[in-house]
């Protein structure tokens, strides 16, 4: 009997090559991306699925009358470079038009050599989903495993594909035919008589009042007085006096369910850049840990149930690498839900070695925008400061919030 997996479960592949099936009542593509160490791929090659059905180490099988649509890994033949491969899942167009009116997915993978089943999945909660990521077939020092991911996407395989840096081209829309136009020559210009003017009279101007001097920037708190509460673009510093500095936080997210019924997915994320306003790495549901897991991502959540923090990003301060100069923290609305929909929204610092809450900032008036920086730390020498963002935009994903992320960091770090 082949091992059974929940979402966000692993276990040990157990075969240098599988194949990963899938069986639906309904039409369905299987798709492989191979992701590098960076989290995304290293070029439009590492995309395997119908229209390029080949890739190092891996190869896409259609789906045929009776036969499953399956992907096949032969580990031995992954580059080195590779991680992980993803194996993403589509529906086709020509049977249901979303993952909720599909049924149930029989995913097995199994030893290419035997046939043997070794591990099987199937996701659940999906509803609106046109594709989702399946699983992922991941290095873990020497040997090979396979985790259940589950998560599914709105906007077909196209989204998955961009969100993992696959360059997806648009349909140009067409030229306009070009139509003769008329051109009248130049008037000749008329020379035009001086007429008189009555002298000037002086008159006097009157002094303008200088503005105001700018309100003094939010700075000078730190952790002294115990636990702060953060207000939007308020900012503390992360040392308490005469204590250590400190060396591993959690910035935990919570949310509150959505009303009537509906699922409200938000993801948390982290962005990290360095002083030039370079990406130097990203966080998320889809790559779990990042900086040689100076960073860590607690998994997906997908609904907000349950009372207290909803996913949690844990960061090593002391084992960031020197060139991150700043890391933002954002949440989007992965199925488009507006925050403005939203209940209640929250962000909170807690030190992992003595689990004391430090630094709290409540969101609470949404926008109509499907993602929000919540905040950000900055690197202060040897110590770290946490400013409270507050500030909604649009995007679904965390590949779309990069570049808000970099213009925040960059308009309040370096303000002139």
């Amino acid at each position: 009997m082949p091992v059974q997996l929940a979402k966000g479960g692993n276990h040990p592949l157990g075969a240098a090559s599988v194949v990963v099936e899938v069986a639906a009542s309904v039409p369905v593509d299987v798709s492989a991306i191979l992701v590098d160490a960076r989290g995304g791929v290293r070029s439009d090659a590492d995309f395997v699925f119908y229209n390029q059905p080949t890739g190092p180490g891996v190869r896409h099988q259609a789906g045929a009358a009776g036969t499953p649509a399956a992907v096949y890994v032969d580990t031995a033949g992954v580059p080195a470079d590779i991680a992980k491969v993803v194996v993403a899942l589509s529906l086709d167009g020509t049977g249901a038009a979303t993952f909720g009116a599909a049924g149930a997915l029989g995913t097995v993978v199994r030893d290419a050599a035997s046939g043997v089943e070794l591990v099987a999945f199937t996701p659940t909660g999906l509803a609106r989903e046109t594709a989702l990521l399946l699983l992922e077939i991941y290095r873990r020092g020497t040997e090979w495993k396979v985790r259940a991911i589950g998560q599914g996407y709105a906007n077909g395989l196209a989204g998955i594909a961009t969100d993992f840096g696959v360059q997806v081209d648009e349909p140009a829309p067409p030229a306009p035919v070009a139509q003769p136009v008329y051109v009248p020559p130049p008037p000749v210009p008329q020379p035009t008589p001086q007429a008189w003017q009555p002298p000037a009279v002086p008159q006097q101007t009157a002094v303008p009042t200088p503005p105001p001097p700018p309100p003094p920037a939010p700075g000078g708190v730190n952790l002294d007085k115990g636990r702060v509460t953060l207000a939007k673009n308020q900012s503390v510093s992360l040392v308490k006096t005469g204590a250590p500095p400190l060396t591993r936080v959690r910035m935990a997210l919570g949310w509150d369910p959505a009303k009537r019924g509906m699922s409200i997915d938000l993801d948390a994320s982290c962005i990290a850049f360095d002083g030039y306003g370079g990406k130097v790495a990203t966080v998320w549901f889809g790559q779990l840990h990042g900086l040689d897991r100076a960073i860590v991502h607690s998994g997906d959540n997908l609904t907000g149930e349950g009372d207290g923090d909803d996913e949690v990003i844990t960061v090593h301060l002391d084992r960031i690498p020197p060139q991150v100069t700043a890391l933002v923290f954002t949440v989007n609305s992965f199925l488009g839900q507006k925050f403005n929909r939203i209940a209640r929204a929250y962000c909170r610092l807690v030190d992992d070695g003595t689990q004391a809450e430090l630094v709290r900032y409540e969101l609470t008036d949404g926008e109509p925008r499907t993602a929000v920086l919540m905040c950000m730390l900055t690197r202060e020498g040897a110590t770290w400061r946490m400013t409270a963002l507050g500030e909604f935009t649009n995007g679904r994903t965390v590949r779309k919030l990069v570049n808000p992320a970099r213009d925040a960091v960059q308009r309040l770090t370096r303000p002139y």
